[in-house]
């Protein structure tokens, strides 16, 4: 039974794939082809989820959702690579379906690359050309990232099957800082305020949103699988730069003035409240509470980031609309945003980060005056169009757990999905 749920899966995947390749090149003829393409491999690799493990479905919604409207605000940038784009979000999304659904250290670091490598050329997308000096500053901050990862990823790895406790704080450490360096999370977030306001705010908005999560799966799988005696006592250099992280993006995006800028800090610290999660390694019983927490942060930041941008890009969207977004990033219950970090507060209480659990709040009432700011200068009234459109899609997506009380069954999955990828005790 096992093996045909693999093979189900995997063949599910290799078909998606080749769906996807096929309409990318389709689309130096037509445009739309690529689109179609990364529709119905999204659809293909859904199924795939849906039919051999349907305990990851509401996940695979989510991550569904998210590309969807990822696709459809990319018709909103007249650019030289148009179809392609469609192509590398599709491989974005797929990677990032398919890393819960596998339990072999290879393919979670494939999965990471193939979310990190399509980003360095969508930053670059602009109408009437490359943005090659944002791309250059982008890629050369990613490479960096992805290189620390990777190799604090094999160091600890090499320390499961042959422990040695400098090794494997030393592979911690550099985990660490690259999950940092590639999310955006303070110290090591210079780059986003610069890119996030000199980028188009479309491709920004996919960077923002899709490509947040496979990071923070792949080190929470890596720092499960490889945990020891060590872990909880170094657990401390995470939460501090976590706390760091929150108080750099929030008192940053309160003195930003340009939103492009607010967005990026924004961004800087909702990773602060993710990075959090990691804190919860040290303790895998607990690791579900985090798990829930964690996503519907990043589901929640995916859908208010691809909101405000588009908004950005339109020239404002339906004020109600704006606001639910903000609201829903502040923590305002019963919105996905209150949801996340409420179940990240309950996993640091478990763990008696009382003081973390303080700092979360705090940066959560922080956040309010620059949010409301956003809602409001990009609030207008409302017109039949795109970028109204796809706000509304990103309003859904926070509304779901207004609908569906109290997000049990959000959090029943995520328990099953820590004991499938061995994370649960």
């Amino acid at each position: 039974m096992m093996g045909l749920t693999l093979n189900v899966m995997d063949m599910g995947m290799l078909s998606a794939l080749v769906i996807l390749t096929l309409g990318s090149i389709g689309s130096f003829k037509n445009s739309k082809l690529g689109f179609y393409g990364a529709i119905i491999a999204l659809v293909i690799a859904f199924s795939a989820i849906a039919v051999s493990a349907a305990h990851f479905i509401s996940y695979g919604i989510f991550i569904l959702a998210i590309a969807i409207i990822n696709l459809v605000s990319l018709e909103a940038i007249k650019s030289e690579i148009k179809g392609v784009d469609y192509g590398l979000v599709g491989l974005m999304a797929l990677a990032t379906m398919y890393i819960f659904n596998t339990g072999d250290f290879a393919l979670v670091l494939a999965a990471l690359v193939l979310v990190s490598v399509p980003t360095y050329i969508l930053v670059m997308i602009r109408e009437g050309g490359a943005n090659v000096e944002v791309g250059i500053k982008y890629i050369t901050f990613m490479v960096l990232a992805t290189v620390l990862f990777l190799i604090g990823a094999i160091i600890l790895v090499y320390t499961k099957n042959a422990f040695d406790g400098s090794l494997y704080v030393l592979g911690y450490v550099m985990l660490v800082l690259g999950l940092c360096l590639e999310v955006g999370v303070a110290p090591l977030h210079e780059w986003v305020p610069d890119v996030f306001s000199s980028a188009d705010p479309i491709p920004i908005s996919i960077i923002a949103s899709l490509a947040k999560i496979v990071p923070f799966i792949a080190a929470l799988w890596i720092l499960v699988y490889t945990s020891c005696d060590l872990t909880a006592s170094i657990t401390l250099f995470t939460a501090v730069i976590a706390a760091v992280s929150m108080f750099v993006g929030n008192i940053g995006a309160l003195t930003s003035k340009e939103l492009g800028r607010v967005l990026g800090y924004s961004t800087v610290a909702g990773m602060g409240y993710v990075l959090t999660c990691l804190v919860v390694v040290a303790r895998p019983e607990y690791m579900y509470l985090a798990l829930t927490g964690g996503l519907l942060m990043l589901f929640a930041n995916a859908a208010g980031k691809i909101g405000f941008f588009n908004a950005i890009k339109g020239g404002g969207a339906y004020s109600p609309l704006m606001y639910i977004l903000a609201f829903s990033f502040i923590g305002v219950p019963p919105l996905m945003g209150f949801w996340g970090k409420l179940f990240i507060l309950l996993s640091l209480a478990k763990m008696e980060y009382f003081w973390l659990v303080a700092i979360v709040v705090i940066n959560s009432a922080i956040s309010i005056p620059y949010y409301i700011r956003l809602a409001t200068e990009l609030g207008v009234d409302w017109k039949p169009n795109l970028t109204n459109f796809i706000c509304l899609a990103a309003v859904v997506m926070v509304l779901v757990t207004v609908f569906l009380l109290p997000v049990e069954w959000f959090y029943s999955t995520m328990e099953v999905i820590a004991q499938t990828v061995g994370i649960a005790i």
